[in-house]
């Protein structure tokens, strides 16, 4: 089955230094798919037009947009009204954060945490500053690299609105318990919002399970192209005070879209749900999905154990996070002693093996880790990676650790 998901991704047949890539960047973002990419070039070629006018082109547009609203439907468990599309998450979570800051004020408060990407940070720190309201923050064991749950509980009361959580850590791939989390803002009354960017190339969302009010995620973290998609609770997404253009829709989902959106990229956000939909089998498009999704939890946790292990035999080498008894995603986060991050990823470069480093936007859980100078160094496995590739990761490590 690996190679035949490999036979699709032509980035895959690039070299470096005389070696074929070995990509552990897709925490930052996953390679394409030929199927993506065909996707969006037919509509580009063949059906490029603006929505909701009489004639062929822009009826095809209506309904290649509605088939990926039905796909990303299908990938978070939602209906079709609740799936939105923006550029990216990040601003995804903006435009929403200042549509519930219209009706807060003094004394509202929400809760953030240490652990998330400042994706889900900063829209609510501008609230603060735009709206008066109160920021309060969970508190994360650096030395576990998961949530304390018991600062969680304290952060709750009566006058807060919104929790703000992460469902997968993009730093550390730690997993939190979101359903959990969310059972606990819900009993004080507030809004539950998830930011899922890192935890849907690697877990099957459902947000029915999750019971959140909102969820945010990325297309181009599981094999898409740079566009973002936001689920909103229907009765919720009915109500919210959007800014938008008076002649706008103003039904659900569109009422969240501003502008004209991208087509193309919302056409290849749901052929990259048919991708992953593909390495499953099923009677329903749901079912298929959650096949693939156990067959890709099964490759990821045996690489990353391979990973963990490896690295951990090598002196000199920290790994952060969660090991791979606990609830994670397939996500190395290590330093190595006497080498900022950077330079062990140039190192691991002219091995042909693609690291990233730094802090990815979690700059605060970096901070806590005594890290904000030299970064961390991340390496993700994906679909197509494979045991030789993280073997030639472990020896390009130990290689410079050992100098």
């Amino acid at each position: 089955m690996l190679d035949a998901i490999r036979a699709q991704f032509p980035a895959l047949r690039r070299t470096h230094a005389g070696r074929p890539v070995a990509y552990f960047d897709g925490p930052g973002g996953t390679q394409v798919p030929q199927r993506v990419v065909d996707a969006m070039a037919d509509y580009l070629l063949h059906h490029n037009a603006n929505t909701h006018w009489a004639y062929p082109t822009s009826n095809e547009t209506d309904a290649l947009l509605l088939a990926a609203r039905e796909a990303v439907a299908d990938l978070l468990h939602a209906s079709v009204r609740e799936v939105t599309f923006h550029n990216n998450m990040s601003t995804g979570t903006f435009h929403v954060a200042r549509a519930l800051g219209r009706g807060w004020g003094p004394g509202d408060e929400v809760v953030i945490t240490e652990l998330d990407h400042h994706a889900n940070v900063a829209p609510w720190r501008a609230l603060e500053r735009e709206r008066g309201i109160t920021i309060r923050t969970v508190r994360v064991d650096a030395a576990r690299g998961e949530l304390e749950f018991d600062s969680l509980r304290a952060a709750l009361g009566p006058r807060t609105r919104l929790l703000a959580i992460g469902a997968g850590s993009n730093a550390l791939g730690t997993i939190t318990d979101v359903a959990e989390a969310g059972r606990l803002a819900h009993a004080v009354g507030a809004l539950v919002y998830v930011d899922a960017v890192h935890y849907a190339p690697h877990a099957l969302v459902d947000v029915r399970a999750m019971d959140c009010d909102l969820l945010g995620c990325s297309a181009y973290k599981f094999y898409g192209p740079h566009a973002g998609v936001l689920y909103v609770r229907q009765a919720l997404l009915e109500r919210l005070d959007v800014p938008k253009l008076d002649p706008a829709p103003d039904e659900a989902p569109e009422r969240l879209e501003t502008g004209t959106q991208n087509h193309e990229g919302i056409v290849g956000t749901g052929a990259a749900v048919e991708f992953l939909a593909s390495l499953g089998t099923g009677a329903t498009r749901r079912a298929r999905l959650v096949d693939a999704y156990a067959r890709l939890h099964a490759h990821g946790h045996a690489l990353f154990r391979q990973g963990w292990d490896g690295l951990r035999a090598i002196p000199g080498v920290t790994l952060y996070g969660p090991g791979p008894d606990r609830p994670r995603t397939p996500t190395l986060a290590f330093t190595v002693r006497g080498h900022d991050a950077d330079a062990v990823t140039r190192h691991l470069v002219t091995r042909g093996v693609f690291t990233s480093h730094g802090d990815f936007y979690a700059q605060t859980i970096v901070e806590r880790l005594g890290l904000a100078a030299a970064g961390l160094v991340r390496a993700g496995a994906a679909c197509y990676t494979t045991a030789e590739e993280m073997d030639r990761l472990v020896a390009g490590v130990r290689e410079l650790a050992g100098r």
